[in-house]
């Protein structure tokens, strides 16, 4: 059953690689209705064209998310939004992401997945990854360690932290709609 909201709101989940961002985001949109704007629908379609993390890729990518968080806050249209903090993001994203939706009276409620490194590890390479070619290399992965960390320690303060390994999806997604919708 849809949930009734009074003002638009982008729930803002973010989180490192396998933390369960879509499932979670599947979940709460299962659970509320709202409709999922996730990460890799945009990240893979400019992909498409120019290469990951190339100036045009990083330029093009930011103006899809915000141009459509924009134009859902104007239609009053809320939305779930899943995102992983990673370094080829423009430092400031979630700012102007909020200010995107605060220009036409909505919020940002933000919710960081977090699970432990090993079992991000063991996560990593599960099938249903591939589904948007997400990262599946645990090499990858550990080379690129420091940089997810240090784009995750950049993100502006959490208003609700969920450890997936300790909550499933389903409650994560719970727990959600009870704080935010």
């Amino acid at each position: 059953m849809p949930v009734k909201i009074a003002a638009m709101k982008l729930i803002f989940i973010h989180g490192g690689p396998a933390a369960g961002k879509l499932t979670v985001a599947r979940e709460l949109a299962s659970l509320t209705g709202l409709p999922l704007f996730h990460n890799h629908l945009v990240v893979d379609a400019v992909a498409a064209v120019f290469p990951f993390g190339s100036e045009a890729f990083v330029r093009l990518r930011e103006q899809f998310w915000l141009a459509t968080f924009g134009a859902a806050a104007e239609d009053g249209r809320s939305l779930i939004f899943t995102f992983n903090p990673e370094l080829s993001v423009e430092p400031g994203f979630p700012e102007r992401a909020l200010a995107a939706v605060a220009a036409f009276g909505g919020t940002m409620p933000t919710v960081c997945l977090a699970l432990p490194w090993a079992e991000q590890e063991r996560r990593i390479d599960n099938e249903s990854r591939g589904e948007f070619g997400k990262l599946r290399s645990l090499d990858l992965l550990r080379q690129l360690r420091d940089n997810f960390a240090a784009a995750e320690a950049a993100m502006p303060p959490a208003d609700l932290i969920i450890d997936t390994m300790l909550v499933q999806p389903a409650e994560a997604a719970r727990m959600i709609a009870e704080r935010f919708l």
